[in-house]
């Protein structure tokens, strides 16, 4: 079972922290886990221009590969303009459908408002509808003063939040693999 981590942006650190949080209570909790980390910003990704995913070269060809090669995800992202990041956009789209099908996904999130909490709601969960993804019942949403001035998570809701998550996915992913 390959767990893949996903930052969904190139800028800030916030999301990464947040991400790699619930992949450590994962590596924790459940050390026959494989999890592997995926942070946007480490390559050098084309834009999606509609042609055959597998036609794409270099980092491209690499990140739709680690995403491919997945069997579930944490995936996060800052709230950008009450949205998702363009990166993580163009991430979505330039994976198939088939890539993320019947696949479980946790998603992290991280904004400047208490209500860009919504964005979850309103636009990762349709995306992974789409794509006929499980997504796990619980999120994490981090406000900036969920960190510290080290930029540490310091509020125990969050970091129970971030257990309940990791629990959630791996659970949901030995489930449908032992009932598939």
């Amino acid at each position: 079972m390959k767990l893949l981590g996903i930052s969904g942006t190139i800028v800030g650190s916030k999301t990464a922290i947040a991400v790699k949080a619930v992949l450590d209570v994962v590596r924790r909790e459940f050390p026959d886990v494989d999890v592997e980390w995926l942070d946007m910003r480490d390559y050098n990704v084309q834009f999606c221009d509609g042609r055959d995913p597998m036609t794409y070269t270099g980092d491209t060809k690499k990140v739709i590969d680690l995403v491919m090669e997945a069997d579930f995800y944490v995936i996060g992202t800052p709230v950008f303009q009450a949205s998702i990041t363009g990166v993580l956009k163009n991430l979505f789209d330039l994976v198939p459908v088939s890539g993320w099908y019947q696949k479980v996904m946790g998603f992290v999130a991280t904004g400047g408002t208490y209500q860009h909490y919504l964005m979850v709601e309103n636009q990762l969960k349709p995306i992974a509808g789409f794509f006929r993804a499980y997504v796990a019942p619980s999120y994490v949403y981090l406000h900036d003063d969920h960190f510290n001035d080290k930029k540490e998570i310091a509020d125990p809701d969050v970091l129970q939040r971030i257990e309940r998550l990791a629990r959630e996915i791996v659970h949901m992913q030995r489930s449908l693999k032992q009932n598939g």
